[in-house]
């Protein structure tokens, strides 16, 4: 097939939406079908794309098969850009690849425009949910919001054939908002690059971490929605247990200045990318993951194979795929106390720590991006049917159809 893809992120800017829409991207050409990427203009382009350190792809695809529109920066987040409408130069694109399926991938302007011209054409078009915009709003004073958030998320894809959500955790919180036709994505992790292998004394040294000084580690957005003020009171009351442990963050984002001049005393890495990111996740003993608002938490897996023993809530990647007290530990959503507290006992058993790392890259193998893409291409072929009058409509999710393509 030819897949138009349609999203306002994409690599070189780092997020999770963005590093999971360019794995599918690749797997899909692997698997022989043509991706024609549409984006926003980023103030990279124009320049040579830098190879990725493990696997030696682009950062970006051919520009052959990419459509750059105007974006503008997304506010509060520098470096984020979301895409204007451009039916007129989405039409065109259409008309000239002519694709066999359109996933749009975001809700911005470029996304609307994408599945309105669609539909315009009779092009099928899927969608996923990739972000809790909704849940955002509690954490910038827009609590208010919500409902009409919820409405117009709901309205988007419920014009697209099916949603596909990254979880069964989250297509169920969708279907509870009344979204229908919500189907299930997955997620993948790659064990090459994550791997516990890639522990470096010589990073550690860089922390001030001694051999046996547990070394905890948060990675993501530097960002009020993140929950981090959780992991901060979190460490801080396991160093009480053990007062040589190290706190390290690895990202970017609006919180990042703040937390720097806050607490001297952590370790704040920025961004990192490909082996150097896999250096960081390997080289640290305990992961923390207090958010509340991820849709799933690519982070959740990569901290998994890389041998470490994660901390979570029981919700997005943790409630899929950490068994408790097995290949890690997680708190009920309304516990942040028990999440400070497993936190604390956790540190303060090495073997326990240990065990759950290891059980936990165990339980990644079979997470491969191949197996995501050939369900995404499942939904795709479903789409392309139900145009053609030989296929029913995705049914609603249900326990039964958010596991039909596993």
């Amino acid at each position: 097939m030819r897949v138009a893809l349609v999203t306002e992120t994409f690599p070189p800017e780092v997020n999770g939406v963005a590093f999971t829409l360019a794995r599918l991207a690749d797997e899909l050409r692997d698997r022989g079908h043509v991706v024609d990427l549409i984006r926003p203009r980023q103030a990279s382009d124009g320049q040579p794309a830098r190879p990725d350190g493990e696997t030696g792809r682009a950062e970006c695809p051919r520009q052959d098969t990419t459509l750059l529109v105007p974006g503008l920066p997304l506010p509060g987040y520098p470096g984020l850009r979301f895409g204007l409408p451009s039916v007129r130069r989405v039409a065109q694109r259409f008309e000239q690849a002519a694709p066999d399926v359109v996933h749009v991938a975001t809700e911005g302007p470029l996304g609307v425009a994408a599945s309105w011209v669609a539909r315009r054409m009779r092009i099928p078009v899927v969608s996923s949910f990739h972000t809790n915009f909704h849940r955002y709003g509690g954490y910038y004073g827009l609590g208010a919001l919500r409902s009409a958030a919820v409405r117009y998320l709901r309205a988007f894809h419920q014009r697209t054939h099916c949603t596909l959500a990254p979880c069964a955790d989250a297509a169920e919180r969708l279907t509870a908002l009344g979204f229908r036709r919500v189907g299930e994505m997955g997620r993948g992790v790659d064990t090459v690059r994550f791997d516990p292998a890639r522990r470096s004394p010589a990073l550690r040294a860089t922390w001030q971490a001694g051999r046996h000084d547990p070394v905890v580690l948060y990675a993501g957005r530097l960002a009020a929605e993140k929950n981090l003020d959780l992991a901060i009171r979190t460490f801080y009351s396991m160093q009480v247990e053990v007062p040589r442990a190290r706190f390290v963050l690895v990202g970017d984002g609006p919180l990042y200045e703040s937390l720097r001049r806050e607490h001297p005393g952590f370790i704040f890495c920025g961004t990192q990318r490909g082996t150097a990111l896999a250096e960081h996740f390997a080289s640290a003993d305990i992961f923390l993951f207090p958010s509340l608002t991820d849709t799933f938490g690519n982070v959740v897996l990569e901290a998994m194979a890389s041998g470490l023993a994660v901390v979570a809530f029981d919700t997005a990647a943790a409630r899929n795929h950490i068994a408790h007290l097995d290949t890690g530990v997680k708190a009920p959503c309304d516990r942040p106390d028990l999440f400070m507290a497993l936190g604390r006992t956790l540190i303060a058993r090495p073997k326990a720590v240990r065990y759950f790392g290891r059980r936990a890259r165990a339980a990644c193998r079979e997470l491969t991006w191949n197996r995501v893409a050939a369900r995404v291409e499942g939904f795709y072929t479903e789409a392309v049917r139900a145009r053609a009058g030989r296929l029913a409509p995705l049914a609603p999710v249900s326990a039964t159809t958010t596991t039909t393509h596993r």
